[in-house]
């Protein structure tokens, strides 16, 4: 072949990256807003027990301590700024009636981080849960507007937390559906959920498709009430 024939060749693709090559986040602090609820408390319990670094925030110090103190696995306890300041990586679960509130608060301290939105809108009538639609579209497309300098991203809907806080229970048989702008931040999210044994992070989308997600939470307290369940999901061929 001759330079000239050598110049006309295309250029060669790169292969595509392999989906479940993901970061090693294993030295990343998990901070999680929302920490002395259910679902935040077991959140921490389950990726400290993994081996993560985490800190449970509270509006409360002292409360964020007694949480903490009672989780074991070198969790610390502190107030939501502190928390957010100490953290690579924060778990918003806070109460859906304080989302925003709490987010507009701690917008200087969440610059800069990557922010995993796991909070479903939701309300509650005679015939059970039923999903909320935020002005914003979401939960997670709400906190990404109310904070423009921090990494948003969407996971963690549809956890059990009878089953997170459960120490009798050694895996989680579930998957998590991860939504987000960025790839490399949606993975670092999915490689955390990676960490809890019997637990997958999927990616699912962009941020405009969090509501169905979030939604779907009404969908599993329906089956949880009906089977006497704490119900998950699998997404199949992946």
């Amino acid at each position: 072949m001759t330079s000239t024939d050598s110049a006309q060749q295309p250029p060669k693709k790169a292969p595509a990256k392999d989906p479940w090559d993901l970061p090693d986040v294993s030295g990343l602090v998990v901070g999680v807003l929302g920490g002395t609820g259910p679902q935040g408390k077991g959140l921490a319990y389950r990726l400290a027990k993994a081996g993560q670094k985490v800190i449970i925030g509270s509006r409360a110090a002292e409360r964020a301590q007694a949480a903490a103190d009672e989780l074991g696995h070198g969790i610390e306890g502190a107030d939501n700024a502190e928390t957010a300041r100490r953290s690579d990586v924060v778990i918003v679960a806070v109460p859906w009636d304080g989302h925003a509130k709490t987010l507009e608060s701690l917008r200087e301290e969440l610059a800069g981080k990557l922010v995993v939105d796991c909070v479903n809108p939701l309300g509650f009538d005679k015939q059970g849960a039923y999903a909320l639609k935020p002005e914003e579209g979401s939960a997670a497309q709400q906190a990404a507007a109310l904070l423009p300098d921090s990494r948003v991203t969407a996971a963690f809907h549809h956890l059990s937390a009878v089953l997170l806080q459960d120490p009798g229970i050694d895996e989680i048989d579930t998957d998590v559906m991860v939504l987000g702008e960025v790839r490399a931040d949606v993975e670092i999210v999915q490689a955390l959920a990676g960490r809890i044994p019997g637990m997958r992070g999927i990616f699912a989308g962009r941020l405009r498709n969090a509501h169905q997600v979030e939604s779907l939470v009404a969908n599993l307290i329906s089956v949880n009430r009906r089977y006497k369940a704490h119900a998950g999901l699998r997404v199949t061929d992946v």
